[in-house]
């Protein structure tokens, strides 16, 4: 598979995951606690799938295809390539509380994508921190005419952050007792 190829299909990967997103969210507003609860553990999976795919995704851009990260790409692979085990060692256990150790690395990860994702749009804000030779405001890839590398990476980090979120820590259900 060409460089394109894998772009548009993990580009087409990060809409829907900010579609599930959103989705997630109108879930976590209107549907039924025993539906939330319900979904505790797929969270969980689901998380690690996004993690372990943004992971392989990365490497596979650095390593198969020689796009070599800027610092900020290292600082969003420092915040996600943890979370693929983090995650699976809390999906095997069924382990609620790995949202404390899992959501941290997400929300710094969101962060720091978007203002990659605002550096690539505005490079006069770059300020001079980045590698003259391979700067974070360089577009490697450009899809759609508007989707990156950082946009993915944001796409996965939001995804994390909404199953982790609203949906990893099982909510009590009322008893009838």
């Amino acid at each position: 598979m060409d460089v394109f190829s894998f772009s548009t299909f993990v580009a087409i990967l990060a809409l829907v995951a900010i579609a599930l997103a959103v989705i997630g969210v109108f879930v976590r507003v209107a549907a039924p606690a025993e539906v939330r609860s319900a979904l505790g553990d797929a969270s969980r999976w689901l998380a690690w799938l996004v993690a372990l795919t943004a992971t392989v995704g990365s490497l596979l851009y650095s390593e198969v295809y020689h796009l070599e990260p800027c610092r900020l790409c290292w600082y969003q692979r420092i915040a996600m390539y943890p979370m693929a085990l983090i995650l699976l060692v809390g999906a095997i256990r069924r382990d609620p509380k790995v949202r404390m150790y899992g959501l941290p690395l997400s929300v710094v990860g969101l962060g720091i994508s978007i203002w990659h994702y605002v550096i690539q749009t505005f490079p006069n804000l770059e300020g001079g921190s980045c590698d003259p030779n391979n700067p974070c405001s360089a577009r490697l890839v450009d899809m759609f005419g508007f989707i990156s590398i950082p946009f993915m990476a944001g796409a996965g980090f939001l995804l994390i952050t909404v199953l982790l979120a609203f949906f990893s820590a099982r909510e009590p259900l009322s008893e009838t007792t």
